[in-house]
């Protein structure tokens, strides 16, 4: 058996084509918001984004490819996309290699920690587990239509997140979020946010990103404001603008369970159901890889020791999904 995890160039294109024709969105954020999530599609353009890492993966003659993001300053890299997408009883040799690849890169160029957020019932759950991710949280995906415009101030109004204000977030998150997941609670360093100040301390924040199929908002609610929390909520629609033009979609985890009575109030739908898997790793460790082993007519996999090293580039910027 011959492996290779490496670094996808412009002689890989006809490659990366095939694959990108179906593959596994792992990422709700990017999902909904630049690449209509329920089409399992990724164009090419797509991989040229900013901050966006590529891994080509090959065992024998089978090819995968696995996207990530990562900012220095986030010390979390979250896996975007895989490709092609998995099928039941599958070998999974290929997609061990190519997430163990993802995980080096990723404590290389520095991160602490890889998430994937995937559907439970999915092959790929099983297959995280195998490589050593664990199930932080589970968390549901709402969703609502484009909302209708109105001149009607609402109850409330949110202030956009400004610097000063990390500490008060940070915050909010310690005393709302349990220790375990705080890590993955935090927001990224690209998420927007609006917050909610009460008595000089910010009770509310709820994270924003835009982009061409969708909004996203990943809420953060202290309990001692769960009265005033669909208030919350209807002022940040009213206040991101392009509320009105593109479906909301709203990621409540389990820790903010009581959010979801709050969001059916507000005519969202249930759209996905979700696993938070997590890998903790240590930048510049090599982690095994993972080669076939025949057992009894059944195909098992163990770890062997790796002596290549996969490598990565970052794309440059592309406005595309953007607009």
């Amino acid at each position: 058996m011959t492996t290779d995890t490496r670094i996808a160039t412009m002689l890989d294109v006809p490659v990366l084509r095939r694959l990108t024709g179906s593959g596994m969105v792992l990422d709700a954020e990017i999902g909904v918001t630049r690449y209509a999530q329920s089409g399992h599609t990724l164009s090419l353009p797509s991989l040229l984004s900013r901050g966006l890492y590529t891994l080509l993966a090959r065992v024998d003659q089978q090819y995968a490819m696995g996207l990530f993001r990562y900012r220095p300053e986030d010390l979390i890299a979250h896996i975007v996309y895989m490709a092609p997408e998995l099928e039941p009883g599958e070998d999974t040799t290929l997609w061990l290699h190519l997430l163990d690849g993802m995980a080096r890169e990723a404590g290389r160029n520095g991160a602490h920690t890889l998430i994937a957020e995937v559907e439970p019932d999915s092959p790929l759950y099983e297959v995280l587990r195998a490589a050593r991710f664990g199930a932080y949280a589970r968390q549901t995906i709402w969703r609502h239509d484009p909302v209708e415009a109105s001149d009607d101030e609402p109850l409330l109004l949110l202030d956009e997140e400004e610097n000063g204000d990390q500490i008060g977030i940070m915050a909010l998150i310690a005393s709302s979020v349990p220790t375990m997941v705080q890590q993955i609670a935090l927001p990224h360093s690209e998420l927007n946010g609006l917050v909610y100040r009460k008595d000089g301390r910010i009770m509310a924040y709820v994270g924003v990103a835009e982009g061409k199929h969708g909004v996203y908002l990943l809420p953060c609610l202290h309990h001692d404001v769960m009265d005033e929390a669909e208030a919350i909520l209807q002022s940040a629609l009213w206040q991101i603008e392009r509320a009105v033009k593109v479906p909301v979609y709203v990621a409540v985890r389990m820790y903010h369970a009581w959010l979801n009575g709050v969001l059916e109030n507000l005519n969202f739908e249930e759209w996905l159901e979700q696993v938070v898997m997590v890998k903790q790793i240590t930048a510049g460790i090599k982690h095994p890889g993972f080669a076939r082993v025949a057992m009894h007519g059944h195909v098992e996999v163990q770890p062997y020791t790796l002596h290549s090293y996969s490598l990565v580039v970052e794309h440059p910027l592309s406005d595309e999904e953007f607009e």
